[in-house]
């Protein structure tokens, strides 16, 4: 049908422009967190942006449910605006004619949301542990900023380097605090550079400094000069991640027989369901009386996915405590929601019966 058509252009085209704009603000918020974790020494910059887009992969699929519940809302509220949704069922079609068009537009989104969600998003989490490890075993000079303290260690050890030139890995104006055997330490130096010892680990070898040593609580103290001097920059090796259930694959998790993995394969499940279900919601949510504020039914649904989300993370929760068994857990959030679907539908349809109009 031709009426059809240009309605699934006009959900493709909302969808566009409501994605752009959804993955704009998701990375904005993932990126200032990322440049906060940098600028504090927690991170090295050169990972923001490796780790910025396993973020964003980690959070498509429900920016895409959420993508796909606003763009047929808001295209089937404007045909509400504009009376085009009189003459639809002016014409003797039901609302529930919108039902396969929707459902149509929506099965390739759905499909691009199961696929994220069961296979995308464990990758996802598992690459960024591990890109997070290798980030971690790196040695801690190379995440220094210039003119910045830097704790390792607990607090144990404090680095301090005024510059470091070009990209070599000799650094200037060194100063390094560090407590040992219960004496604080205190290392100065002009100059220094890395070094690598024994077993991969790294140290950072000062030049022609002096090294100050003191007692808490007592005057005494000493001081040391030196051509040389290590300081270990204490690199540890590489972790694997633990064996967590977000990172594991769906076979593996099939097999897994703990509440944890339960629960996460109910999250893999639930999200392409739900975004079935908030499409089918999105249209008796969608009416609007051109007589009446635009933005209420805007709000309503906007409530309604915050109830669906939560309520499917708080059964996710129950599920992997223990608390409820995954049989029923697996389709109670949905089960929930499709009762206030059908009574929309039911409600919308009734309200557009000839017979209601005349009071029969």
């Amino acid at each position: 049908m031709i009426f059809e058509r240009a309605v699934r252009r006009e959900f493709a085209q909302a969808a566009a422009g409501i994605s752009v704009a959804l993955l704009a603000i998701l990375t904005s918020i993932q990126l200032i967190r990322l440049l906060k974790d940098a600028a504090g020494g927690r991170l090295a910059p050169e990972g923001v942006i490796t780790l910025l887009g396993f973020g964003a992969l980690k959070f498509l699929p429900m920016l895409l449910t959420l993508t796909l519940f606003v763009a047929i809302l808001l295209s089937l509220s404007r045909l509400y605006r504009d009376s085009e949704m009189v003459v639809w069922l002016s014409s003797g079609l039901p609302l529930t004619a919108w039902v396969r068009p929707v459902l149509v537009f929506s099965l390739p989104i759905v499909l691009a949301v199961a696929a994220l969600a069961v296979v995308l998003t464990p990758w996802a989490n598992q690459a960024q542990e591990d890109y997070r490890g290798v980030l971690a075993a790196r040695s801690e000079l190379s995440r220094l900023s210039p003119g910045a303290f830097k704790e390792v260690g607990n607090g144990q050890r404090v680095f301090f380097v005024e510059e470091i030139p070009g990209e070599s890995e000799r650094v200037g104006n060194v100063f390094v605090a560090n407590v040992q055997d219960g004496k604080l330490g205190v290392v100065m130096s002009d100059a220094g550079y890395l070094e690598t010892v024994g077993g991969g680990q790294r140290a950072v070898v000062l030049e022609n400094g002096r090294r100050y040593e003191v007692q808490p609580g007592s005057a005494a103290f000493k001081v040391m000069a030196f051509e040389r001097y290590q300081v270990m920059t204490e690199e540890s090796d590489i972790k694997p991640g633990s064996n967590s259930p977000k990172r594991m694959d769906i076979l593996d998790l099939l097999e897994e027989p703990g509440n944890g993995a339960r629960a996460e394969l109910l999250w893999r499940i639930a999200i392409p369901v739900s975004a079935v279900i908030l499409a089918l919601l999105a249209i008796p949510l969608s009416y609007v009386n051109p007589r009446a504020g635009r933005s209420a039914n805007m709000l309503i649904a906007i409530l309604v996915y915050a109830i669906y989300s939560n309520l499917i993370s708080v059964v996710q929760a129950w599920v992997g405590r223990g608390l409820v068994p995954f049989s029923i857990g697996v389709w109670a959030p949905h089960l929930l929601m499709l009762l206030p679907l059908l009574l929309l539908f039911r409600r919308r349809m009734v309200l557009r019966s000839p017979f209601r109009r005349k009071g029969l």
